[in-house]
Order: structure tokens, then C-alpha cells, then sequence
């Protein structure tokens, strides 16, 4: 390492700032090559005066086929929701291969592109989409239909692999999640029961929100029904949390219900 050093700096500075500067060199178009190959600029123009050739086309359905399947695993594997449909992820499938179909038959001519826009204005989804995330990747199909409708291979390899990436990281660490959960809580005291008095040292210790939502009556008269919404504390402990709520109410029923899943109706 010293040799290393004594030698660099004898040289003259003109020589060691040219190395210096074709190494740089180098690395820059080592960058351009590859932004060459996700976005080669010479190929909208191919697309726009070249009709694709018959096994361009099976060639870019197969392509996109395969992007799509695993957009379509990668939606499976992230789903998070209680309404999973099989026929969903197999139509984000369908919809990325034809929009791929569509964009090398348009193939830059505009009359043909004015009437696909025109026969997708009248088409509508016949399904409640369950999550937001559902039509996002609807869009993500579709554009990956479009990338490789227009031929550009890489690009699309490289937006599907960052896309797809960022979700499933997303995903594994739950990133913006609620950072309390939320909970309803329906309990049931006689009517000599103070609740107020019996009830606030327990919300004071175990949630750091409690919301009177409901009272009402039970069992002609005889009993007290009440419902709060309750943000409980961090690492709260919940079987402790409901044995404080039973000795509270005299044994009598308590109802903890969860209520920040992700469900749909």
C-alpha cells in the first residue's frame, strides 16, 4: 500500500488526473449503456413506423404473461384483506396480455388508437373492488401491458422487479400501520352499579382513549348495557385487561371486539 502510494505520487498530476478521469469515464458509460437497454431511445421510433412480425407478437404475449404471473404471485402472497378472489388476480392477468395486444396492434397508427380509447370508454368494471390496493394493481397490469406492448423489454423487467419489490417490502414491515389498535367494548353491570366509578381506574391504566358510544337497558330493566371504542395502550395485556373488566362488572358478559383489520363487507 505504501509502494501504492509513493508511486502515485511521483507521477505528474496531468497523469494521475487523466486515470482518474477515464476510470469516471468508464463507470459513466457503463450507466449510460444500461439506461440504453431499459430505455433504448431508437425504439418508440421503431414502434411508431415498424408493425410488429407475427412472432414479435407471440413473443411479447408470452413476455408479458410472465410479468404478469408474477404480479399476480406477488398480489397473492401480500394480500392482507378477508376477500381474496382468485378471479380477480387471474383477470389483472388477462388485462396486462391484452393491453399488451392492443398496444402492438395500435402500433402508432391513429386512427386504430382512437377507436380502442373510444371501445374502452364504455367498458366498466362488474366487481366492487374490495381495497384501494386492488386497483392500483389493476394500473400496474396495465402498464406493464403497455411497456412491453411497445417493445421495451427492459424497461419493463426493470419496472415490474422495482414496483413489485417496493410492495413487498412495504408489506413485511407493515409500514403505516395504526400504531395503537382500536377495540369496541360491550359490557353489562346491574343497575346499582356505579360504572363511572368502577370503570375508570381500569381505562385509566389499560387505554389512552375511551369513548361513550352507548347505554341502554337489558333484561327489563335489570341490567345495564354499555358500549365504549377504546384505544388501548401499548403491549397492553389483553387477558389481564378482561380479567380487570369481569371483576369490574360482577362476572357478568364482556365483549372485546377488535376493529382495525383490514375487512370488507
Amino acid at each position: 500500500m505504501i509502494d501504492i502510494i509513493q508511486h502515485l505520487a511521483l507521477q505528474p498530476l496531468a497523469q494521475v488526473t487523466e486515470a482518474v478521469t477515464e476510470v469516471v469515464t468508464k463507470q459513466a458509460d457503463t450507466a449510460f449503456n444500461f439506461m440504453e437497454w431499459a430505455f433504448p431511445s431508437g425504439k418508440m421510433e421503431k414502434f411508431q413506423n415498424n408493425p410488429p412480425s407475427l412472432w414479435e407478437v407471440v413473443f411479447a404475449m408470452f413476455f408479458s404473461l410472465a410479468l404478469n404471473l408474477g404480479i399476480a404471485q406477488v398480489y397473492r402472497k401480500t394480500y392482507r384483506g378477508t376477500r381474496y378472489s382468485q378471479d380477480y388476480v387471474q383477470t389483472l392477468i388477462v388485462i396486462g396480455v391484452v393491453t399488451t395486444i392492443l398496444i402492438m396492434v395500435v402500433s402508432g397508427n391513429g386512427a386504430i388508437a382512437f377507436g380502442m380509447f373510444a371501445a374502452f370508454s364504455v367498458i366498466r368494471f362488474r366487481r366492487n373492488l374490495g381495497q384501494s390496493r386492488d386497483l392500483a394493481f389493476v394500473f400496474l397490469a396495465m402498464a406493464i401491458g403497455m411497456v412491453v406492448g411497445a417493445r421495451l423489454w427492459g424497461a419493463a423487467i426493470l419496472i415490474s422487479t422495482i414496483v413489485c419489490g417496493a410492495i413487498i417490502v412495504l408489506t413485511k414491515i407493515n409500514a403505516f400501520a395504526p400504531r395503537r389498535s382500536s377495540h369496541l367494548l360491550n359490557l353489562r353491570m346491574t343497575c346499582d352499579m356505579d360504572f363511572d366509578k368502577l370503570l375508570a381506574p381500569i381505562f385509566d391504566r389499560y387505554t389512552d382513549r375511551v369513548d361513550m358510544m352507548r347505554i341502554s337497558s337489558a333484561q327489563a330493566g335489570m341490567m345495564t348495557e354499555l358500549r365504549y371504542g377504546l384505544l388501548l395502550k401499548l403491549d397492553v395485556s389483553l387477558p389481564e385487561f378482561m380479567e380487570a373488566l369481569h371483576a369490574a362488572c360482577g362476572n357478568n358478559r364482556v365483549v372485546l371486539t377488535p376493529v382495525g383489520r383490514d375487512t370488507e363487507s
